[in-house]
């Protein structure tokens, strides 16, 4: 029986020794590796903050003290701690989330994997344990250096340093490559030192003699201010001169570190020593991403932040080789765009290589622009650019425009610039869950004027409209695709003078009013037209007929859209966003307004936060399966569910009974 095994909850780790904490630790990498190997997941991460969650649940008392990760991919050593040992269907339907999860466990408080706002959470939590009487209480965050070129991340820094009183401690979790420990004899004796020097900067006494101090040389005429002044920046470039401390004590936080974040001794002191001044704090802990295993640290693109299924021994994948994926495809035509166009420019959020970025970079590196984790700022920047005579593109996560919806409205929309947005994993995306998924994004774009929205079906089609929207100079463009591999090709069986291809008629069509036409316009939104040929497959069964079309373009609405509803019986909407002002419902109001009353069915994702799953389990979690949507509409074509189907010629129109009471 191992350590781990013994550990049921934070307070366990209170009676362990230096050599059962070190053999912990290695016992708790061990797990990690073989247990993500098997699932996938955020293996380098995680292997980099072992020794810092463990002395933070060692110094601080969770869930008294509330422990809050930005982000959250790194918390899977704290799920440990806290008791959560079955690793085996991580990020799995009905396992254990990749995040912090509430429903899990009473020591997880934020699930939101956004990155930049945990201190926005911390500024929140400690102001009400204050107001509340419960001040003694802390609020512990673990920040990523990354997180903190998030812009939000310092307006939630300038509010907590304001106030002296609040007992918040901020680990910044320090990875990045750019910076690591100073090594050599003078070094490790200067911090030796400098855990002594912080013990004493930080304590209650030492900040009340220095205030009496200043109180008494501000106040002693010109020459008392002059010798405060000369002390005052003689101590600032010392301590400068110590540590790196800069912004954050020019805020007005007490800084401590940098320290060795694998040394379990010197991380439980800083700790304590943050805890001891009972006021904000930063604590810099220098890790590494990856630490104690070779295949994640020889590993140059990111150190296996996220992995799927892997051999723990090589690190290489196991799983069955997949195919060409969306953002594959994306980062080839981006690339090959970026040849012929001098004037293109893409910009990324801090994941130049998961959007599709990187291939340009390496070819152009002057013409693409990493501006960390900002995404407000990537949009307006952007608008800027295009007003400089350049064509810029934002590759972002679908779930992140979220955050620059008033940028792309305001400053790109408003000022018509030719800006394209390309939005990776959108729809669902599977195992990260519920702030992951890229479901607003279309629901979010419907109310900007001018906009132009594309949804590939497939590898050819996401070339083409890349290429369309880039050509687009005077108005924002958006191009949404999914995660993972790229189906089949579907070819059209003809494409309408507006760009909208017809993938399939099935059926034998009734006649109505002297006009022929079939009982069903299927509109298939993006990767959603393989669901819609399998249901007009199943609707041809029932001997009903169907057209299939893909608009390409959802936005604008494309006039023969609307010319073919007026022809069908009844309009379904195939998307996988959320159907509450999605592109079924925009449709819809584009038919109205053109005196179109044919009925129409939104079939796509409801308004809710869905759990995680594989993207097929989830899409049948919401009945977004062929066999599903096919049911609903044979019973909308009979007129036994509504919206009913338009009568045939001599049917009597279906009636849904009394009305209810009001």
């Amino acid at each position: 029986m191992g350590i781990l095994d013994s550990i049921e909850g934070p307070k366990d780790l209170a009676q362990l020794g230096p050599a059962e904490l070190e053999d912990l630790a290695g016992e708790i990498r061990k797990f990690l590796i073989r247990n993500v190997a098997q699932t996938g997941g955020h293996l380098g991460p995680n292997l980099g903050v072992v020794e810092l969650t463990l002395a933070i649940h060692r110094i601080f008392e969770s869930p008294r003290d509330s422990i809050i990760f930005d982000t959250g991919h790194q918390s899977y050593v704290h799920k440990l701690l806290t008791g959560r040992k079955d690793f085996s269907t991580l990020r799995q339907e009905g396992g254990l989330s990749g995040y912090p999860s509430r429903a899990e466990s009473e020591h997880d408080i934020v699930e939101s994997s956004h990155a930049s706002s945990s201190l926005s959470w911390a500024d929140g939590i400690s102001r009400a344990r204050k107001l509340t009487g419960e001040g003694d209480r802390y609020t512990v965050v673990v920040v990523g250096d990354g997180a903190l070129t998030g812009g939000m991340a310092w307006e939630a820094l300038n509010n907590i340093a304001s106030d002296k009183d609040r007992r918040v401690v901020i680990v910044v979790n320090d990875n990045g490559r750019s910076y690591a420990p100073t090594v050599g004899g003078l070094a490790d004796y200067l911090a030796s030192l400098r855990t002594a020097i912080d013990k004493v900067r930080t304590a209650p006494a030492y900040e009340g003699m220095l205030e009496v101090a200043k109180r008494r040389l501000q106040n002693g005429g010109p020459v008392g201010q002059f010798v405060y002044k000369g002390l005052h920046a003689t101590k600032k470039g010392i301590k400068d001169w110590w540590a790196p401390q800069g912004m954050f004590e020019d805020l007005g936080l007490k800084y401590v570190g940098p320290v060795d974040g694998h040394d379990q001794r010197t991380l439980e002191e800083a700790l304590a020593t943050a805890k001891n001044f009972a006021g904000p704090v930063i604590v810099h802990a220098i890790t590494e991403k990856g630490h104690g295993y070779a295949p994640a640290r020889n590993h140059e693109a990111d150190q296996f932040h996220a992995v799927g299924v892997i051999d723990p021994e090589t690190g290489q994948p196991t799983g069955p080789g997949g195919g060409t994926s969306w953002t594959s495809v994306f980062a080839e035509e981006i690339a090959a765009i970026a040849d012929e166009r001098e004037d293109v420019v893409g910009i990324t959020g801090a994941m130049l290589i998961p959007v599709g970025l990187a291939t340009f970079a390496q070819r152009h590196p002057d013409r693409v622009i990493d501006v960390g984790i900002a995404e407000q700022h990537a949009v307006t920047s952007a608008a800027g650019l295009a007003f400089g005579g350049l064509h810029p593109v934002v590759a972002v996560y679908a779930t992140f425009l979220n955050r620059a919806y008033d940028q792309l409205l305001m400053d790109v929309a408003l000022h018509k610039a030719g800006v394209t947005l390309v939005l990776d994993r959108a729809g669902v995306t599977g195992p990260d869950g519920a702030s992951h998924h890229g479901q607003w994004d279309m629901a979010l774009v419907q109310s900007v004027p001018g906009l132009h929205l594309a949804a590939p079906r497939d590898a050819t089609r996401l070339r083409e409209e890349l290429r369309e929207a880039i050509a687009v100079d005077d108005a924002p463009t958006v191009v949404r695709f999914s995660k993972g591999t790229v189906g089949a090709e579907t070819e059209a069986l003809e494409r309408l003078d507006d760009g909208v291809d017809v993938l399939a008629r099935t059926g034998t069509v009734a006649e109505a009013d002297g006009e022929t036409g079939p009982d069903v316009l299927l509109v298939a939104v993006g990767a959603m037209s393989d669901l819609a040929l399998e249901v007009a497959q199943r609707l041809d069964h029932q001997g009903i007929s169907s057209t299939v079309v893909d608009p390409r373009w959802v936005l604008p609405v494309p006039r023969s859209i609307i010319s073919l509803a007026a022809r069908h019986r009844i309009v379904v909407c195939l998307e996988d966003g959320v159907r509450a002002g999605g592109v079924g419902s925009r449709i819809r109001q584009e038919m109205r307004a053109a005196g179109v009353d044919t009925a129409l069915n939104e079939v796509g994702l409801p308004v809710e936060f869905l759990d995680h799953g594989s993207r097929n389990q989830v899409l049948a979690r919401v009945g977004l399966t062929a066999q599903q949507v096919a049911h609903d509409i044979v019973a909308q074509v009979l007129g036994t569910k509504v919206p009913f189907a338009r009568p045939l010629p001599g049917q009597a129109a279906p009636t849904t009974g009394t009305l209810p009471k009001l």
